[in-house]
């Protein structure tokens, strides 16, 4: 019994230096599993995350202050673990048999505690492990600042010693694409090829048509979306996902919108003030293409333009889902993205019933063959059918409104909840009719 207290000391020794691997480990996955958006966030915050933003502004010197405590703890935890197991084997009771065991327990131990359940635990909860370990952890790496150089000049001549001609590998880039997509055609058959083919064609045209879309649109309209004031309850958004994805945050003294929040990079949200996850929003004019905010939200990092008019009042928004959509559809349509639902219906051959948000681009291409016969379709500021039809009644559109335009007859039969409207479409045979 007496042989077994003398090892106590060794034993809680052997756990504090599982604690500490632990430590290092789970600092080490949780700053590098923070995605870009958190990384911005750390700069403005309290003083732990402004200590981890500074940290990972130079993340060769964290790497290697984490690799270097990690394994300056295990060379000690195993050195420890040795003496243990020699001592064990002394004790008659044990032998040779405990040596073992004890061995086997020690490594799997630190292999579990200190490796995979902190990396685990820091990967599902990075930003909340980040404000708890950044300051502590800042510590070390500041300690360990005079012998930086060394080793750093350790690595760079272990490269140039043994790897002389590693490189980095480049991103994909084009030529990667290409050559995908002539190995894909080789080895498959002609219908394969066929419609890998025509898939690139349509991605490079809708890339192309980027240019030629306005952004109002392509926006989601003002009735499509809900905006919550500061300060923002969970309960607020009652268990559902708002259409877009994103919650969006007002100005406190207006209903401007200021924030947003993706909601599906978020693993767990807080009951209270969900507006301090809030990212900056971009503004854009109406007349903006959508080529335009693909350009400005990819260098500003934003994933959410609000869609303003000639008064600076927010009439939309558009999401970088939205315009990925817009690259990645064979027939992209903004009233079917919103609305969830075919945008048009044919009844029978001159008859259609179509979603009043329909651009009427989008219009034109679905009845192309429709229209080669008839009267062109006149020139208007409306970009939508519903906007066509409050333009020619001088009003706000009713249930059982009809109205001409160039080769189209409009008929409203249903308005639904916030502003949906539903038309009948016949297309007018009488060429050269008056509208």
């Amino acid at each position: 019994m007496s042989d077994l207290l003398s090892l106590a000391p060794w034993l809680i020794t052997m756990m504090l230096l599982i604690g500490c691997s632990c430590f290092f480990s789970a600092s080490e996955a949780a700053l590098f599993c923070l995605r870009p958006s958190d990384r911005r966030s750390l700069k403005n915050g309290t003083s732990a995350e402004q200590a981890a933003y500074r940290m990972l502004g130079d993340p060769d010197r964290l790497l290697s202050a984490v690799l270097f405590w990690n394994l300056v703890i295990n060379i000690t935890y195993f050195a420890i673990s040795s003496i243990v197991a020699i001592r064990i084997e002394r004790i008659d009771s044990l032998g040779r048999t405990g040596a073992i065991g004890f061995a086997a327990m020690t490594l799997l131990g630190i292999i579990f505690f200190s490796e995979m359940l902190p990396k685990s635990i820091a990967v599902l909860q990075p930003l909340k492990l980040t404000q708890m370990l950044s300051l502590p952890l800042s510590f070390f790496v500041r300690i360990l600042d005079p012998l930086m150089p060394v080793l750093q000049g350790v690595n760079l001549v272990t490269r140039r010693l043994f790897f002389p001609t590693f490189r980095a590998e480049p991103y994909l880039g084009i030529e990667d694409l290409e050559r995908a997509i002539e190995i894909s055609g080789a080895e498959g058959d002609i219908a394969s090829n066929t419609a890998v083919i025509r898939q690139e064609q349509a991605v490079l045209q809708n890339i192309v048509q980027l240019s030629s879309i306005r952004i109002d649109e392509w926006m989601r309209p003002r009735t499509q979306f809900v905006n919550f004031r500061p300060p923002v309850l969970l309960e607020d958004l009652e268990g559902k996902v708002p259409a877009s994805g994103y919650l969006l945050i007002s100005e406190s003294d207006s209903e401007e919108i200021e924030k947003a929040i993706r909601l599906d990079n978020h693993f767990q949200l807080p009951d209270q003030n969900l507006e301090k996850l809030s990212e900056p929003v971009l503004y854009l004019p109406w007349c903006a293409t959508v080529a335009d905010a693909l350009e400005k939200m990819s260098h500003r990092q934003r994933e959410v333009t609000v869609v303003l008019n000639e008064y600076g009042e927010t009439i939309g928004i558009l999401t970088i889902e939205d315009i990925l959509e817009t690259v990645f559809n064979y027939s992209p349509s903004r009233s079917k993205r919103i609305l969830d639902q075919n945008p048009i219906h044919k009844i029978h051959n001159n008859k259609w019933v179509i979603a009043g948000m329909m651009s009427l681009s989008y219009l034109a291409r679905e009845l192309h063959e429709e229209l080669a016969n008839l009267d062109p379709v006149p020139e208007t500021h409306s970009v939508t059918v519903a906007g066509v039809i409050q333009e020619e009644m001088h009003r706000l559109a009713e249930t059982g409104d009809v109205c001409n335009f160039g080769p189209y007859r409009f008929e409203v039969i249903e308005i639904e909840h916030r502003g949906n409207m539903l038309v009948a479409l016949t297309l007018r045979n009488d060429r050269g009719a008056k509208s």
